[in-house]
């Protein structure tokens, strides 16, 4: 049976892509070249590893609906589940390198999309791991099917600039708000009865308001 060793090799925004896109280079290399890869359905499953990098006070501050308050951050922090890509491997012999292309969404009713968004610097410490199909010939030249093995994985620092980058470029200076049709409803009826431009200016003056209200019972309260 081939033995199969996987590392990411590079990672990098996918340009002109309809949606934000990501795309890790994964090499495979078969340490058993006298056995030939047929084909492989490669499952992915990609995890954030938040422990192996450090925060700063504003990241943390950024993170805070995630891992909550950060003298708790020794229970709360741990790995992040991203999702699971499925990647057909082609026929090969001693080494291929194949994309992974990870579709993105900065969603905040996900974790990964809490996290992407609150970390704005250094990297993005991601595990890969693989399971799946592998069909191969053997040294008869005889075709055999095996599963590829749980404990094959590979890991990398992805640098976080690539997430903001990706975004900018597909919403310049924009995020999407994915709220309920009726809440949705009440801020246009809102807007229109206090005469607002646009649904920006609607939010943004609900907010200031909110603050200052925030504000006033904080300092009468002290």
């Amino acid at each position: 049976m081939p033995e199969l060793r996987f590392e990411i090799i590079s990672s990098r925004v996918r340009q002109y892509a309809a949606v934000p896109t990501l795309v890790f280079d994964l090499q495979i290399t078969n340490d058993s070249p006298d056995e030939e890869v047929y084909a492989a359905a490669l499952k992915c499953q990609i995890i954030i590893e938040a422990t192996k990098r450090q925060y700063d006070e504003e990241t943390k501050s950024r993170l805070y609906e995630l891992f909550g308050n950060a003298e708790r951050w020794g229970e709360t922090v741990g790995t992040t589940f991203w999702q699971i890509i499925t990647v057909p491997i082609p026929r090969f012999t001693d080494q291929i390198v194949v994309e992974i292309n990870v579709t993105c969404s900065e969603d905040q009713t996900i974790a990964a999309g809490k996290y992407f968004y609150g970390v704005r610097d250094g990297i993005v410490p991601l595990a890969f791991l693989f399971s799946g199909t592998l069909f191969f010939k053997d040294v008869k030249d005889d075709l055999q099917i095996t599963l590829i093995p749980w404990e094959k994985e590979a890991s990398c620092k992805m640098p976080a600039i690539l997430w903001q980058e990706m975004m900018e470029m597909h919403f310049p200076n924009t995020r999407w708000l994915h709220i309920r049709k009726d809440l949705y409803d009440k801020l246009v009826r809102y807007k229109s009865q206090n005469n607002f431009q646009t649904l920006e200016n609607c939010l943004e003056d609900i907010l200031e308001e909110a603050f200052i209200e925030a504000n006033t019972i904080e300092k009468q309260n002290a």
